[in-house]
């Protein structure tokens, strides 16, 4: 029998079909993981261009209350107006590697009465009480700061507005505590500020966040060798059983002693041993 009539027999190209169809998918997998690592590239990008862009006035950034896009995270706009310190709120539970401890989310009337949200810093939790023992005031009269800008956080549970201090930078939460025409769409990390104003509070973000492209490519290429592998199993495996077949035929036998022979020759661990050990007595 020939090797083709073996390897064309309805088991063995089920086998390539099934080969086939496992090859396709982890070609699918590899392409989805591709295109999320480009996705990170991207991101990284997008960042790194924000992070380090030109300041910008906010109206020209956030035309509208509820104005903001993913690709505008980062961004550094000016804002300038007054801060409202009555409706000062404080974020609970932002640990950083000093401890436990709040941010402090002042809001700032601008010139056409909207107000919007800064972020002015963050500070630990009181030594003998579960709240700030200073929180350092916010610069009286006018004011022109720079910021990052953020989007809206999810809101936390419906107790945690209470006591003057909110769970999370939930800015519609902010504005049904603040009133008024409040920026909803994103708020801002305070970069700087003209005045600068009392010192005391801890900037939230002094520099650019970790960028990750994570293993995207090493698990494209993970997947593209699965593929090749379950076509050299298919192989090897049809391999095998063709000489199985003709292990009674006198060219396998020949073939067969020759890849013993082969085998024979090859030195084994033993022999490689033996021979470090003599040459050491040498």
């Amino acid at each position: 029998m020939k090797w083709w009539q073996i390897a064309m027999t309805r088991r063995w190209l089920g086998y390539l079909a099934f080969a086939v169809v496992f090859a396709i998918a982890c070609g699918f997998l590899s392409a989805w993981q591709a295109s999320r690592g480009n996705d990170a590239v991207a991101a990284n990008a997008l960042l790194d261009k924000n992070f380090n862009s030109q300041p910008l006035p906010l109206q020209s950034v956030l035309p509208g209350l509820t104005s903001f896009r993913a690709d505008q995270e980062w961004l550094r706009v000016t804002v300038s107006g007054s801060y409202l310190p009555k409706e000062q709120l404080l974020v609970r539970n932002r640990p950083t590697d000093a401890g436990p401890g709040f941010e402090v989310l002042t809001p700032l009337r601008l010139a056409d009465g909207s107000v919007f949200i800064v972020d002015r810093g963050w500070v630990p939790t009181g030594n003998k009480q579960d709240r700030p023992d200073y929180v350092a005031p916010a610069p009286s009269g006018a004011v022109v700061a720079t910021v990052r800008l953020r989007p809206s956080e999810p809101k936390a549970d419906a107790g945690s507005t209470s006591g003057g201090e909110i769970g999370t930078i939930a800015l519609g939460e902010v504005q049904a505590r603040t009133g008024g025409a409040v920026y909803t769409g994103a708020y801002g990390i305070l970069d700087s500020q003209t005045p600068v104003g009392a010192a005391g509070l801890t900037p939230v973000v002094t520099s650019e966040p970790t960028q990750d492209e994570g293993l995207h490519w090493s698990y494209m290429i993970q997947w593209v060798l699965f593929a090749l592998i379950g076509f050299f199993g298919l192989f090897y495996a049809v391999r095998q059983e063709i000489r199985l077949r003709r292990e009674d035929e006198p060219e396998e036998r020949a073939r067969a002693a020759e890849r013993e022979r082969k085998r024979a020759l090859k030195p084994t661990d033993a022999d490689i041993e033996d021979e470090l050990i003599d040459s050491v007595r040498r």
